[in-house]
């Protein structure tokens, strides 16, 4: 069986696709799990099916993440929660969604690696987190400008996190997925003048399912990444390299 480490491992955006089909990953290979999130309903939910824990708080407001992982004897992290935004252009942008995105996708996994650090470092186990970025850090997108920049910074993050926990034998990696085509996504990515043209420059050739990300962060936060710290590992079918 997989190792872990000493701790719980601490998921947000768990009532979320990705983050779900983490926490039924690790449950799955025998991980202590807290899956956290905004949805209590969803995340208590995901308890009874996986027998994870669940804790709800929210990522935008640092005295909640503090009170919410106070205490908590923490190995692992997942910062999963994010928000997509808007379609626009640079000219186009509101700058209050911007600020939104930045506030959840960069800052709120700011915040919750600085709480589940502390952690770690208390218990002197080690640790490891994975932040879930996106491709569109790695190439540019057209409409994707606030969500290009949350994601762009976080796997800035990942890399100064990486050197600065690494002394605590703590790794810090981030993620870097294509589409996974759900119906939150489908109403710009399913459209016919932009899958099609999309699809045709991947080299696989398909979108990504919940379990192909799931699967790479699991792998991340096990003792078989025990040397891989700083990375940020696109999961794009070949998208990025193109």
């Amino acid at each position: 069986m997989t190792r872990f480490g000493g701790g719980a491992i601490l998921v947000t955006g768990a009532s979320g696709g990705i983050g779900g089909a983490t926490v039924r990953q690790l449950r799955a290979k025998g991980a202590d799990v807290i899956a956290a999130g905004r949805d209590a309903g969803k995340l208590a939910a995901l308890a009874d099916e996986t027998g994870c824990r669940s804790l709800a708080f929210a990522l935008e407001a640092e005295e909640e993440v503090a009170a919410a992982l106070n205490g908590l004897d923490l190995w692992g992290l997942v910062n999963c929660g994010g928000f997509g935004g808007e379609i626009a252009t640079p000219m186009e942008t509101d700058i209050a969604v911007f600020d939104k995105v930045i506030a959840v996708n960069t800052r709120g996994a700011l915040l919750a690696t600085k709480y589940a650090a502390q952690s770690m470092i208390r218990l002197g186990r080690g640790g490891a987190i994975v932040n879930v970025s996106s491709q569109a850090a790695l190439v540019g997108l057209k409409g994707h400008v606030s969500y290009t920049a949350s994601k762009a910074a976080l796997d800035g993050i990942t890399r100064v996190s990486a050197l600065e926990l690494g002394p605590h034998g703590i790794r810090v990696n981030s993620v870097n997925p294509t589409v996974v085509m759900t119906p939150m996504s489908a109403w710009y990515w399913g459209r016919p003048e932009i899958e099609g043209p999309f699809l045709e420059t991947m080299p696989l050739g398909r979108w990504a399912t919940e379990d192909d990300i799931a699967a790479p962060i699991v792998f991340l936060l096990s003792d078989g990444a025990a040397m891989i710290s700083g990375v940020t590992l696109p999961i794009d079918g070949g998208f990025s390299a193109v």
